[in-house]
């Protein structure tokens, strides 16, 4: 599992007067959303990888986080899930200041997230993988699982499409089938909210349709969703609203029809319409 490739590939950048407006105009306060981060900085040495980030999300939204290759998306999302503290600025999870709480602490207080690189365990079926993050704080035998949470695992596997594949082991999946089990041990947390990262790398259009069906069909049942991904078109299909950033810092903030028009982003996607 890799958590430093937005800190690896981004450059240092030094915000504009536009920038920090928009920093300004989208700050919010604790209570103004479901998760709220202020003034989201992160540093790694003399290189700055989110630049006073700020930004709200509603109950039961699909927000897209978006931006080109090293923008920093996947070192945000490590910042609010506890995998590392932020240099500045603070979160909020439903009210209460969360900032550099642990992964484990953010996941028992509802919040999951996916990875861009899976690390299932590969000598363990699809269902005990799911089963392993149903009972995060109890030790059992891996070679027994207890009735009832096999079937609770079962039901979070045929959730999320792997119903027939409940025996396989993950090293039998194919790429898509391994989001869809990354996406039911989210799931078997019992999150309230999921942070998603780039869902859609690796899939055909037609992988992308059907991951974007479950997404949807996921906040129809009372989930709230932050998605990660510089698949634009995808991405702007699925969600409800987008922030964009580049070197760390948002460009844009607005609906799909708003983002694809918004002529930073354009520039952002080396000027191709969106």
């Amino acid at each position: 599992m890799s958590t430093t490739t937005d800190a690896d590939t981004s450059d240092d950048s030094t915000s504009t007067g536009t920038e920090t407006g928009l920093a300004a105009e989208t700050a919010a306060g604790p209570d103004d959303g479901v998760l709220v981060v202020e003034h989201l900085t992160k540093r790694f040495g003399g290189l700055t990888a989110v630049d006073d980030l700020s930004f709200a999300v509603q109950e039961q939204e699909i927000l897209g986080f978006i931006g080109p290759n090293g923008a920093g998306k996947s070192t945000t999302f490590n910042c609010i899930t506890g995998t590392y503290p932020p240099t500045e600025g603070t979160v909020y999870y439903r009210g209460e200041d969360v900032t550099g709480e642990s992964a484990y602490d953010m996941v028992k207080r509802g919040m999951a997230r996916t990875f861009q690189s899976f690390a299932p365990l590969y000598d363990r079926t699809v269902v005990k993988n799911v089963a392993l993050a149903l009972t995060p704080d109890k030790l059992f035998s891996l070679s027994g699982l207890r009735g009832g949470t096999r079937d609770r695992a079962v039901e979070i596997c045929e959730r999320v499409g792997l119903g027939d594949r409940l025996d396989q082991t993950p090293g039998e999946l194919p790429h898509a089938g391994l989001l869809r089990l990354e996406l039911g041990r989210a799931l078997a947390t019992d999150p309230e909210l999921i942070l998603v990262d780039e869902p859609f790398a690796g899939l055909s259009n037609q992988e992308v349709g059907e991951v974007s069906d479950l997404l949807a069909d996921l906040r129809a049942e009372g989930l709230t969703l932050v998605v990660v991904d510089h698949n634009m078109r995808g991405l702007l299909d699925l969600i409800d609203r987008a922030i964009v950033i580049t070197f760390g810092s948002m460009i844009a903030e607005g609906t799909p029809e708003e983002i694809r028009t918004d002529e930073q982003v354009q520039e952002a996607y080396l000027g191709g319409e969106l």
